[in-house]
C-alpha cells in the first residue's frame, strides 16, 4: 500500500511572506514623504478680495509669468518678493492662475510664500 500524504509543505508559503516582508520592508520608508497641508478656500466675492489690501495678490499667467500688482516678478525673485511685502500684507497671499499655467509654476509659488514664513495661502481662477 502507499504512504499517506499527512502534512502539508509550508516551504513554498514562507518563501512567499518573506518575499512579501521584504517588498514592505523596501516600500515603506518611499510612503513617509510629506505633501503640501492644504485648507479647501471658502468662496467669496472677488470684489471683496481685490478692495482688501492687506492680502498679496499674486497671479500666474498661461505662459508661467509671475506678476505682483502688475510686474512681472521673475521666478528666480519670487522669495524675496514675497518676504519683502509679507509685512505690509500681514493676512496672507491670494495666487490668482489661469487655466492653462502649469501646476509646477504655481507650486513653485506656493513653495516660495512658504519660505518666506507665509502661513496664509488662497488660489483663485
Amino acid at each position: 500500500m502507499r504512504d499517506s500524504f499527512n502534512e502539508i509543505n509550508i516551504t513554498p508559503l514562507t518563501d512567499i511572506f518573506l518575499v512579501l516582508l521584504i517588498i514592505m520592508m523596501v516600500i515603506a520608508p518611499m510612503l513617509d514623504q510629506q505633501g503640501l497641508n492644504l485648507a479647501v478656500p471658502e468662496i467669496v466675492d472677488k470684489q471683496s478680495i481685490t478692495k482688501d489690501p492687506k492680502i498679496m495678490n499674486f497671479s500666474v499667467t498661461n505662459d508661467n509669468k509671475y506678476f505682483f500688482n502688475n510686474n512681472e516678478i521673475a521666478a528666480a525673485d519670487l522669495e524675496q518678493t514675497v518676504s519683502e511685502n509679507s509685512k505690509d500684507y500681514p493676512d496672507g497671499l491670494l495666487i490668482q492662475v489661469d487655466d492653462d499655467a502649469e501646476h509646477g509654476a504655481v507650486v513653485k509659488l506656493m513653495d516660495s510664500a512658504r519660505n518666506a514664513g507665509v502661513t496664509s495661502i488662497s488660489l483663485s481662477r
